[in-house]
């Protein structure tokens, strides 16, 4: 992960149950302002875990997903948990970067019929499903932002 992914993400400290995000300001490392990347899109998703099911929905990420993402063309940005309750109990956050939204949507058409991915979600939800809420937003980064 280059220092300007880790630059734009470690403003992300809080969000709350409205959604919002707010942010810490930090001083912009050499690395961080050396110059433009290539465009890009970046996919922030929140997830909120079935009762009961916090730890089998990391585990899944851990042990199989970002993986599976990788194989399709995601690149895993960064994954997070909010530190106050009530999300810290069931609330996974993270960040995809694509090349752009078509090819963010054709990644995961080709992630979804992944005979791999399906036989990992089958198994992680023998016992009922791990997931009872997922919100996506796609971002563009600005002209003026360290990472583009």
């Amino acid at each position: 992960m280059t220092g300007k992914r880790l630059l734009f993400f470690s403003l992300i400290t809080t969000i709350g149950s409205s959604g919002c995000m707010s942010g810490n300001s930090i001083s912009v490392s050499e690395e961080a302002s050396a110059g433009p990347e290539v465009d890009q899109v970046f996919e922030l998703r929140t997830y909120t875990a079935a009762e009961g099911k916090f730890d089998d929905l990391l585990a899944r990420f851990r042990d199989h997903t970002l993986r599976i993402f990788e194989k399709h063309g995601m690149t895993n940005v960064g994954y997070w948990t909010p530190q106050d309750e009530p999300l810290s109990a069931n609330t996974l956050i993270y960040v995809l970067a694509h090349p752009s939204r078509e090819a963010a949507e054709q990644s995961w058409r080709d992630f979804s019929s992944d005979p791999e991915w399906q036989s990992v979600a089958e198994e992680s939800q023998k016992d009922g499903r791990l997931i009872t809420g997922l919100e996506r937003i796609f971002l563009d980064p600005t002209d003026f932002s360290p990472m583009r």
